[in-house]
Protein backbone atom coordinates (compact mmCIF):
# COMPACT_ATOMS: atom_id res chain seq x y z
CA UNK A 1 0.00 0.00 0.00
CA UNK A 2 2.60 2.22 0.79
CA UNK A 3 4.31 1.64 -2.12
CA UNK A 4 1.45 2.31 -4.65
CA UNK A 5 -0.45 5.09 -2.84
CA UNK A 6 1.32 7.95 -3.98
CA UNK A 7 1.46 6.95 -7.66
CA UNK A 8 -2.26 6.37 -7.08
CA UNK A 9 -3.14 9.78 -5.49
CA UNK A 10 -1.07 11.41 -7.93
CA UNK A 11 -2.86 10.30 -10.74
CA UNK A 12 -5.98 10.96 -8.71
CA UNK A 13 -7.55 7.58 -9.25
CA UNK A 14 -7.13 3.86 -8.19
CA UNK A 15 -8.60 0.94 -6.36
CA UNK A 16 -7.33 -1.05 -3.28
CA UNK A 17 -8.77 -4.46 -2.51
CA UNK A 18 -8.33 -6.55 0.20
CA UNK A 19 -9.11 -9.72 1.22
CA UNK A 20 -10.22 -10.10 4.67
CA UNK A 21 -12.71 -13.19 5.52
CA UNK A 22 -15.99 -13.97 6.54
CA UNK A 23 -14.03 -14.74 9.99
CA UNK A 24 -13.01 -10.96 9.82
CA UNK A 25 -17.03 -10.33 10.05
CA UNK A 26 -17.75 -13.05 12.95
CA UNK A 27 -15.40 -14.60 15.23
CA UNK A 28 -15.33 -18.16 14.82
CA UNK A 29 -14.09 -20.84 17.26
CA UNK A 30 -10.65 -22.80 16.67
CA UNK A 31 -9.55 -19.79 14.45
CA UNK A 32 -8.88 -17.10 17.15
CA UNK A 33 -5.71 -15.63 15.75
CA UNK A 34 -6.78 -16.30 11.98
CA UNK A 35 -10.09 -14.05 13.15
CA UNK A 36 -7.71 -11.08 14.93
CA UNK A 37 -5.74 -10.61 11.81
CA UNK A 38 -8.60 -10.67 9.31
CA UNK A 39 -10.58 -8.25 10.86
CA UNK A 40 -7.58 -6.71 11.68
CA UNK A 41 -7.24 -6.30 7.87
CA UNK A 42 -10.88 -4.98 7.89
CA UNK A 43 -10.20 -2.13 9.83
CA UNK A 44 -6.80 -1.06 7.88
CA UNK A 45 -8.89 -1.14 4.87
CA UNK A 46 -11.78 1.10 6.37
CA UNK A 47 -9.36 3.75 8.10
CA UNK A 48 -7.37 3.66 4.73
CA UNK A 49 -10.96 4.33 2.48
CA UNK A 50 -11.86 7.10 5.00
CA UNK A 51 -8.24 8.58 4.27
CA UNK A 52 -8.15 8.54 0.89
CA UNK A 53 -11.69 8.50 -0.63
CA UNK A 54 -11.42 11.85 -1.01
CA UNK A 55 -8.66 11.33 -3.15
CA UNK A 56 -10.46 9.50 -5.66
CA UNK A 57 -9.82 6.41 -4.70
CA UNK A 58 -11.85 3.43 -3.96
CA UNK A 59 -10.80 0.69 -1.24
CA UNK A 60 -12.51 -2.51 -1.28
CA UNK A 61 -13.36 -4.85 1.81
CA UNK A 62 -13.74 -8.23 0.62
CA UNK A 63 -15.12 -11.01 2.78
CA UNK A 64 -14.57 -14.83 1.22
CA UNK A 65 -16.09 -17.56 2.57
CA UNK A 66 -14.82 -20.86 2.18
CA UNK A 67 -13.44 -21.24 -1.53
CA UNK A 68 -11.90 -24.44 -2.66
CA UNK A 69 -8.25 -24.07 -2.20
CA UNK A 70 -5.01 -25.17 -0.35
CA UNK A 71 -5.74 -22.16 2.42
CA UNK A 72 -6.36 -25.57 4.72
CA UNK A 73 -3.19 -27.50 3.85
CA UNK A 74 -0.67 -24.65 3.91
CA UNK A 75 -1.66 -23.70 7.20
CA UNK A 76 1.02 -23.92 9.57
CA UNK A 77 1.18 -25.39 12.74
CA UNK A 78 2.76 -24.33 16.60
CA UNK A 79 6.01 -25.78 15.29
CA UNK A 80 5.82 -24.05 12.25
CA UNK A 81 4.89 -26.91 9.90
CA UNK A 82 2.64 -27.52 7.12
CA UNK A 83 -0.85 -28.32 8.30
CA UNK A 84 -1.17 -31.05 5.17
CA UNK A 85 -5.20 -31.63 5.43
CA UNK A 86 -7.74 -29.86 4.35
CA UNK A 87 -11.07 -29.09 5.76
CA UNK A 88 -14.26 -30.55 4.49
CA UNK A 89 -15.55 -27.09 4.34
CA UNK A 90 -12.93 -25.67 1.86
CA UNK A 91 -13.36 -28.77 -0.37
CA UNK A 92 -16.95 -27.91 -0.67
CA UNK A 93 -16.32 -24.02 -1.25
CA UNK A 94 -16.62 -21.83 -4.04
CA UNK A 95 -14.79 -22.24 -7.04
CA UNK A 96 -11.96 -20.19 -7.12
CA UNK A 97 -12.69 -18.54 -10.56
CA UNK A 98 -16.64 -17.91 -9.22
CA UNK A 99 -15.08 -16.01 -6.04
CA UNK A 100 -13.05 -14.11 -8.54
CA UNK A 101 -15.46 -13.19 -10.80
CA UNK A 102 -17.65 -11.54 -8.40
CA UNK A 103 -15.43 -9.34 -6.51
CA UNK A 104 -14.40 -7.99 -10.01
CA UNK A 105 -17.81 -7.34 -10.58
CA UNK A 106 -18.76 -5.87 -7.47
CA UNK A 107 -15.88 -3.72 -7.20
CA UNK A 108 -15.97 -2.55 -10.86
CA UNK A 109 -19.94 -1.57 -9.19
CA UNK A 110 -18.35 0.49 -6.77
CA UNK A 111 -18.92 -2.11 -3.91
CA UNK A 112 -17.11 -1.56 -0.36
CA UNK A 113 -17.53 -4.54 1.32
CA UNK A 114 -18.03 -7.47 -0.66
CA UNK A 115 -19.32 -10.56 0.38
CA UNK A 116 -18.14 -13.53 -1.39
CA UNK A 117 -19.91 -16.73 0.44
CA UNK A 118 -22.21 -19.12 0.50
CA UNK A 119 -25.01 -20.91 3.02
CA UNK A 120 -24.66 -19.38 6.68
CA UNK A 121 -21.15 -18.02 5.84
CA UNK A 122 -23.37 -15.44 3.53
CA UNK A 123 -25.88 -15.12 5.93
CA UNK A 124 -22.83 -14.40 8.91
CA UNK A 125 -21.09 -11.92 6.79
CA UNK A 126 -24.58 -9.90 5.65
CA UNK A 127 -25.71 -9.89 8.90
CA UNK A 128 -22.06 -7.83 9.94
CA UNK A 129 -22.32 -6.09 6.91
CA UNK A 130 -21.71 -2.41 7.66
CA UNK A 131 -23.99 0.20 6.54
CA UNK A 132 -23.18 2.44 3.14
CA UNK A 133 -24.04 5.30 5.29
CA UNK A 134 -21.95 5.00 7.93
CA UNK A 135 -18.87 4.53 5.92
CA UNK A 136 -20.01 7.57 4.15
CA UNK A 137 -20.07 9.43 7.27
CA UNK A 138 -16.68 8.14 8.15
CA UNK A 139 -15.10 9.07 5.00
CA UNK A 140 -16.75 12.81 5.52
CA UNK A 141 -14.24 13.30 8.04
CA UNK A 142 -11.70 13.97 6.20
CA UNK A 143 -13.25 16.74 3.72
CA UNK A 144 -14.74 18.32 6.96
CA UNK A 145 -11.54 19.51 8.52
CA UNK A 146 -10.82 15.95 10.77
CA UNK A 147 -6.36 16.20 10.19
CA UNK A 148 -7.05 19.95 10.68
CA UNK A 149 -8.78 19.44 13.70
CA UNK A 150 -6.25 16.51 14.89
CA UNK A 151 -3.35 18.85 14.49
CA UNK A 152 -4.57 22.00 16.45
CA UNK A 153 -5.30 19.37 19.20
CA UNK A 154 -1.99 18.17 19.60
CA UNK A 155 -0.20 21.81 19.83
Amino acid sequence: TQAILPRMVGRGSGRLAYISSIAGKVGVPMRTAYCAAKFGIAGYADALRAEVAHLGLQVHNIYPGSVRTDVSRNALTSDGSKRGVSDKVIDNGIEPAVAVAQMIEEMLAGAREIIVAEGAEKVMGETRRTPDALLDQIGGFMTAGYVQRMNEGAQ
